[in-house]
């Protein structure tokens, strides 16, 4: 049971008191930030508040809910009060003009806006990463700390836990007669293999999706590992030991990493950020990779492309290896680049007893959408609306 701090309204459902939700947006600089308010939700209130430095991110922020509100389909009816100047952290905290923060933008300072916010006695809803260096873990740990003396909620947006084929491929990781027993794996081939290939550049409604300049500069945005890899070494934690904690300082063990620009021309940083020059503050490194292995032996490769190949976009791939099958997500040409779960029997001869094994456990699954019996092989379809 949670209770969010208001003054405003409560309403109460069975044991649960909930006051209205007033969302606060702060600093938005990643379209996450306005991707919250894409549906209205009951119990959340129409007005929302903006505090925000002028300027692209802010400008950007607000076009993307002004389409919300004026899409055909289902339109929403959002009001927003927006706050601008230098001081907006130090007017957010002062005002209280909700009780939840929602944080989607730069990275670098994000932490210090988290804990600034939770000391205030808000909830905050906060985008991926919440910190880019080792040295800001104290930071983050303090912040969790002071969130439960608070009684508010300090909560990360990890949409990745939510995808039908993740989801369907974790019950089938603790299915033993289809799935046998994680193996150890070593570095050459992991028990768990994770890969994350996103694009630069993305063409919306016919126009590229504009970044801000700060995106390419890992100081302000983190490495690429230090992002995206947030989902990929949260999936990890969640399929492999759900409901269990994990001590980064004796639990993970980093065997091996390497990191490398994508290049991109003027003209191609001209086309996705409309700026006409390279800032001063971006090296030649304009957005880095990353590759992280650790035992279990898993591995994450996060790879910045510019651009998606016709009919393409960003793609996942996620290999589970057993000692009966190998359980795997793919997301390529072959898939028409939907996600599509595939389970593979380690020993050819095996695959009668695979086959039934996971008929069976896809009758207990039924409770949940869009599984269906395959040939064995391609063994979860998913209709559209699911994914």
């Amino acid at each position: 049971m949670a209770t969010i701090k208001s003054s405003g309204q409560q309403k109460t459902t069975g044991k649960t008191t909930m006051q209205e939700v007033r969302i606060i947006t702060l600093d938005p600089g990643h379209f996450h930030a306005a991707l919250v308010q894409k549906e209205m939700y009951p119990g959340v209130s129409p007005k929302v508040q903006v505090y925000a430095p002028l300027g692209f991110d802010l400008t950007e922020h607000l076009n993307r809910i002004s389409r919300y509100n004026l899409r055909r389909d289902n339109p929403t009816g959002w009001e927003l009060e927006i706050h601008t100047g230098p001081d907006f952290l130090e007017r957010m905290l002062r005002e209280k003009a909700g009780n939840v923060v929602v944080i989607s933008g730069r990275n670098q300072d994000k932490i210090h806006k988290i804990k600034a916010s939770v000391d205030a006695g808000m909830s905050v809803l906060v985008d991926k990463p919440w910190i880019i260096s080792p040295g800001d873990f104290s930071k983050l740990e303090s912040t969790l700390d002071a969130a439960e003396k608070n009684r508010v909620i300090a909560y990360d947006i990890m949409t990745e836990r939510y995808e039908i084929t993740t989801m369907l491929q974790k019950e089938l990781l603790h299915a033993p007669d289809v799935f046998g027993e994680l193996t150890r794996g070593n570095e050459s081939e992991p028990a768990f293999y994770f890969e994350s290939v996103h694009h630069i550049l993305k063409i919306v409604s016919g126009a590229p999706n504009l970044r801000p300049a700060w995106f390419f500069d890992v100081r302000q945005q983190g490495e690429g590992v230090a992002d995206v890899g947030t989902h990929l070494a949260d999936l990890a934690q969640w399929m492999i030991f759900p409901e269990q904690a994990i001590d980064y300082r004796k639990d993970i063990h980093v065997l091996s990493a390497k990191r490398w620009p994508t290049v991109l021309s003027l003209d191609e940083f001209k086309r996705v950020t409309n700026e006409p020059h390279f800032p001063g503050f971006l090296s030649s490194n304009l957005k880095n990779e990353g590759t992280a292995t650790a035992p279990f032996h898993i591995k994450m490769d996060v790879i910045w492309n510019y651009e998606a190949p016709p009919g393409g976009g960003d793609t996942h791939v996620a290999v589970f290896r057993g000692t009966k099958s190998r359980l795997e997500i793919r997301q390529g040409r072959d898939q028409n680049w939907r996600t599509e779960l595939y389970v593979i029997p380690n020993d050819p001869s095996h695959k009668p007893e695979i086959l039934r094994a996971l008929k069976n456990k896809i009758d207990s699954m039924q409770r949940k959408p869009g599984t269906v019996e395959g040939d064995g092989r391609r063994t979860t379809r998913l209709e559209l609306s699911y994914r």
